[in-house]
């Protein structure tokens, strides 16, 4: 559940954004004192940054379903207020797309919302919004790391400080992007079967509100463990969802569909009728063809250098441009501010789209899901096998995180790595290296290995894509023994 406790673990940790936020374990990184010091940076970084572009001095506060999440919201929405700026504060949990949602609709400076998003129980986090209704790119928030070495304003006037309800113009935003009417009918009918595993977290009631009848919710009852395990879109903490749906006894007119919320639903995965677990890896690509196809989509397709290879042969099916980023959101969003953008997605389950805010939204993503499903009237699996056959591509797909036994041994990776690169893995030529963020080989049988790194932690992220699983086992395992021997 949580990291082992030690007397080095309880040495404060230096306040570092991170890909999407700063996070920490709550008592220990995270606290009251620091929350008190971080939040009213945040909203003066926003107003220095982008006051220019709104008179109005509102900041949102929002927060997840965590331990102490409302009291951490709480005293951040009050130290906002004291250095003079209006806080909306939500009365409830809720998404943090509808926190960047409400960012935008209320013509506000940004948000702040208290969440470690998919991190295990003992972790809380803060994420910043920009108005525009999306993560800030990383010079926002190396300018609020430099404010916490200046003094607050003491000569402010107070700000005002009002509650509201996050879900109503969030549900009403996303059931104008599809047909929830024709959703719901399936559903009523029984053509169309949906289990949802909330993992205790914030998209909670979500898709039942927006879709207005029942459905097969798993996990939504506040857990501040989470079951003992983590709120994160992966299959060892799935077994409920992924048995109920291998044990239910479907009929032969209905259609099966699971999805998977991370603990503040900007992360999405699914199951398909057989309780095969499915990640973004084999949801963007399927939600590629239905937007296109059936609603009409165009624009530009970005994906992060992790994303699968099938990603830009479907976009060409269709005629999208291409556009790849770095590893984190942030990246996409920053592309979607400025490019007319299709669909942008990565491959630890973040999604978002250009006619919604430049956000991921995992319950905006479920009912695109859900849409396809029921106008293809096919199975999910069924629907990325159709686009395999198509482009003539099959692939794997896996990643592994290693932990290494210190920074030393990070920095003499990285060393390796950029002095002298492996010219072959795993028995196969390396032929192209693409080193935006961290290193991807692309090897000469169209398989490919990413290496990464921790900006904070000793650890190691390995991913891989290959025409079998068992080549991607052989990627994964040649990158561990070569850490070892490094």
């Amino acid at each position: 559940m949580a990291d082992k406790l030690s007397p080095a673990s309880f040495v404060q940790k230096p306040i570092i954004f991170g890909t999407d936020g700063w996070r920490g374990m709550i008592a220990a990184d995270f606290t009251f004192e620091r929350v008190m010091q971080v939040a009213p940076r945040a909203a003066i970084a926003l107003e220095q940054i982008y006051g220019n572009t709104t008179p109005n001095r509102t900041i949102i506060v929002g927060y997840d379903r965590r331990f102490l999440s409302p009291e951490f919201a709480q005293v951040a929405a009050e130290s906002i207020r004291n250095v003079g700026f209006d806080v909306l504060l939500s009365e409830c949990f809720a998404p943090t797309p509808a926190f960047s949602w409400a960012a935008k609709q209320e013509n506000a400076l940004g948000a702040i919302v208290i969440t470690a998003s998919h991190n295990p129980a003992a972790y809380s986090g803060l994420k910043i919004k920009g108005g525009f209704g999306g993560s800030v790119p990383p010079e926002v928030t190396k300018h609020v790391e430099a404010l916490l070495g200046q003094d607050l304003p003491t000569d402010k006037t107070p700000g005002s400080l009002q509650t509201f309800n996050p879900w109503h113009s969030y549900c009403e935003g996303l059931s104008a992007k599809v047909d929830v009417g024709q959703l719901r009918q399936a559903i009523q009918d029984g053509s169309l079967v949906v289990f949802a595993d909330v993992m205790h977290g914030a998209a909670a009631s979500g898709l039942e509100r927006l879709l207005g009848t029942p459905i097969h919710e798993l996990n939504g009852e506040a857990d501040p463990l989470f079951g003992g395990g983590a709120p994160e879109p992966l299959p060892r903490y799935l077994p409920d969802l992924l048995a109920q749906i291998k044990t239910y006894q479907r009929q032969s007119n209905e259609l099966v569909v699971g999805l998977v919320f991370d603990g503040d639903s900007d992360r999405i995965a699914a199951v398909d009728g057989q309780g095969n677990f499915l990640s973004s890896q084999v949801l963007i690509p399927v939600l590629i063809q239905h937007l296109a196809t059936h609603r009409g989509f165009t624009g530009e397709i970005v994906k992060t250098i992790s994303g699968s290879n099938l990603i830009p042969l479907v976009a060409k099916l269709h005629n999208l441009s291409l556009y790849e980023t770095p590893i984190g959101y942030k990246y996409i969003a920053d592309r979607m501010l400025e490019s007319h953008v299709f669909l942008g997605g990565e491959e630890s389950g973040g999604i978002g789209y250009g006619n919604h805010i430049p956000e991921r939204d995992a319950l905006l993503s479920a009912l695109y899901v859900l849409e396809a499903v029921l106008m293809a009237g096919k199975d999910l699996s069924e629907q990325y096998a159709d686009l395999q056959q198509k482009t003539g591509f099959n692939s794997s797909y896996d990643r592994i995180d290693l932990p290494l036994a210190g920074m030393d041994a990070r920095d003499r990776l990285v060393q390796q790595l950029q002095t002298n690169p492996p010219k072959t893995i795993a028995g196969q030529a390396v032929t192209d290296v693409l080193s935006i963020d961290g290193y991807k080989f692309q090897l000469a049988d169209q398989s490919w290995l990413l290496v990464r790194f921790s900006g904070t932690e000793p650890v190691l992220r390995l991913y891989s894509e290959a025409a079998t699983s068992d080549r991607v086992q052989e990627n994964l395992a040649w990158a561990k023994d070569w850490a070892s021997h490094i």
